[in-house]
């Protein structure tokens, strides 16, 4: 087999060969994911931990860079950890795009197709295809999805989650969840811990320390890029229900605005969009007696 594999290599140029490989895996072998709803249906009745992969998270697994975060060996491993897990109440979500890509729309088909024609055979090596994975795109319910009218469904699902509950929300100096709009107007209380925009792992374990003083009955949600990925997890294990809830505030801005294009929020970090990392101060007083906390870069 592998002599036949190195003579098909050799009469052919790598990215051919590459492409070729992904091919033939996407026809014979692929994870079992389950789609966006039946994943907000679990999370929604088992009240479970939710960590999210998409193609920052792999990037990091294969040792490169994000623009708002560096590479970390430790990092890296973490990650690499918990896409394997089986923890009891917890859930790892990928992009259900990798076995099914109709749900998006021609721009996001066009890119996670090519995304997928490079990475899948590198991404495959690093899942656990006896275990059960859902769906990543929950808190993109917007931008890239095909049938926009079925966003405001999906939002009525969203705030199940935390409907009168006390949430505690982990996010970026800048992201600035639920400001200037009603995504959480159905909790019972809010507070923040404010991190750091970029470089947020950097901070973990100080992080990671403060959340743990949180009273237990307390739901967290994490906006904080591949970090709240680990941090999910790892207040899963200590009894928390944590959810890395990524960039809902931001689909969610775009939804009441009815935009198509990924553009700038005022007073909110966009890394998505052109000149969206360039974000005001704002003056809030119910946005600051929310705030528990900083743990910002040294």
């Amino acid at each position: 087999m592998n002599k036949i594999k190195l003579l098909i290599v050799n009469m052919i140029d790598k990215q051919t060969y590459i492409t070729i490989l992904n091919k033939v895996l996407f026809i014979f072998l692929k994870p079992n994911v389950a789609e966006s709803k039946i994943t907000l249906n679990k999370i929604i009745n088992e009240r479970l931990s939710v960590s999210r992969y998409g193609d920052g998270e792999f990037a990091l697994m294969q040792g490169k860079d994000l623009k708002f975060q560096e590479h970390d060996f430790i990092f890296e491993n973490r990650l690499k950890e918990i896409i394997k897990s089986t923890e009891k109440n917890h859930i790892v979500c990928i992009p259900y795009n990798i076995v099914d890509l109709n749900i998006l729309n021609s721009r996001a088909q066009d890119y996670w197709n090519s995304y997928w024609k490079v990475n899948r055979f590198k991404i495959y090596k690093y899942l656990n295809f006896k275990k059960k994975y859902y769906d990543s795109f929950i808190s993109r319910f917007y931008m890239d999805i095909k049938d926009k009218s079925q966003a405001e469904l999906t939002i009525k699902e969203l705030k199940k989650i935390w409907h009168n509950r006390d949430i505690v929300i982990i996010e970026g100096e800048k992201s600035r969840l639920g400001i200037g709009n009603d995504l959480f107007s159905n909790c019972k209380e809010i507070k923040r811990i404010i991190c750091p925009s970029e470089n947020a792992y950097s901070e973990y374990n100080d992080i990671l320390n403060r959340c743990k003083t949180i009273e237990k009955d307390k739901l967290f949600l994490i906006a904080l890029g591949p970090t709240a990925t680990v941090l999910a997890y790892d207040l899963s294990k200590y009894g928390y229900q944590a959810i890395d809830i990524g960039h809902i505030d931001i689909e969610y801005e775009w939804y009441l605005m009815g935009t198509n294009e990924k553009c700038p929020i005022k007073y909110k970090y966009v890394g998505e969009a052109v000149n969206g990392t360039n974000v005001d101060d704002i003056k809030d007083a119910i946005y600051n007696r929310q705030i528990l906390c900083k743990v910002l870069n040294n």
